[in-house]
């Protein structure tokens, strides 16, 4: 057997008033066709539901009987319905956001704290990982956008310049080099060089910048983890250089950071979606927030600015391409 929600609350509109005539005001419906659906209903269950008298209507068992099954059915539906009605309107729902490392640690905290407040209904995950890690989390399916280098953006993408998170020298405590205001690249190549792993972001950036310059890092040492590079600097195993972001990620080791030049090199983040269809709800929102603290100029962690163009939820993204290391004289 099988009735459709319209029947089972136009029985339950007659099942609660006592009576046809009052049901149907209710419902909006002529008492004809509001005895028609209930006709139905008794026709599809082979029973009666209710014993009629001129002036009132009482439920039989068997009425009863579905009535409680209606009410269930129904305050189901208006639940289900309601909630979906706030995730359409973005007051609840999940947001999933993958990312490098010290954006998760560094840049994001804030944000997610203003978003928080305005939409205390919302979840949010974040899935942190290296650059490769990141992407794959969107290209299948994991997170509703990434933050990340444009580089590693799959095909298919779609990515707007957010920020710009730029490069420092990292240097132990009393180092000679510490004296000075600002360093270059070439400034490093003579000293041993803490270099992090090819599968890191980062590397990229410090490989093109030394031949950008010119000469080559005097490596003695390479370690996958931010941490461990912030370690060996800071027990005079070498110098390093790294953006902004990834600097607070090694204060425990109380490293000198100078500003580095010739070239000055950039480290650009995008924010990038899946190239199908408009973002979820809560995704908008969050995309909404980063225009707005863009449009705003809402102070970042020092060495990182915003990208000079926004992060326009609302229209079309361009397609991911690989631009190369953003770098200035």
């Amino acid at each position: 057997m099988n009735l459709s929600l319209r029947q089972l609350a136009a029985f339950e509109a007659v099942a609660r008033a006592g009576s046809f005539t009052a049901a149907a005001e209710r419902l909006r419906l002529s008492q004809s066709a509001l005895s028609r659906t209930v006709a139905g209903v008794e026709r599809t269950l082979r029973v009666s539901l209710f014993e009629r008298t001129t002036r009132t209507v009482t439920l039989t068992a068997e009425g009863r009987q579905l009535l409680a099954v209606a009410d269930r059915i129904l305050a189901a539906h208006r639940v289900g319905m309601n909630d979906l009605a706030r995730y359409l309107a973005g007051e609840h729902g999940t947001v999933t956001i993958a990312t490098l490392p010290s954006v998760a640690a560094v840049l994001l905290p804030r944000v997610l704290s203003i978003f928080h407040e305005q939409h205390p209904g919302i979840t949010v995950r974040i899935l942190d990982g290296l650059a490769g890690t990141v992407t794959r989390h969107l290209r299948d399916g994991d997170a509703d956008l990434a933050i990340t280098i444009p580089d590693r953006a799959p095909p298919r993408m779609r990515r707007r310049a957010l920020a710009l998170d730029r490069f420092f020298a990292a240097l132990p405590p009393g180092h000679r080099l510490a004296e000075s205001a600002t360093l270059t690249w070439s400034d490093l190549a003579p000293e041993p060089f803490v270099a992090i792993g090819a599968d890191s972001s980062v590397r990229m950036f410090t490989d093109a910048a030394f031949a950008d310059a010119g000469v080559s890092a005097a490596q003695v040492v390479e370690a996958a983890n931010v941490a461990t590079v912030g370690g060996l600097v800071a027990a005079g195993l070498g110098l390093s250089a790294l953006p902004a972001l990834v600097q607070a990620l090694m204060s425990f080791a109380g490293l000198v950071h100078r500003p580095l030049t010739g070239p000055v090199v950039e480290r650009r983040l995008d924010v990038i979606l899946p190239d199908r269809g408009a973002p979820a709800p809560a995704a908008r929102h969050f995309l909404d927030l980063l225009e707005t603290l863009h449009a705003d100029a809402y102070p970042l962690p020092a060495g990182v600015r915003w990208a000079s163009e926004s992060v326009p939820p609302s229209r079309e993204w361009q397609p991911a391409t690989a631009p190369p290391p953003t770098t200035g004289p």
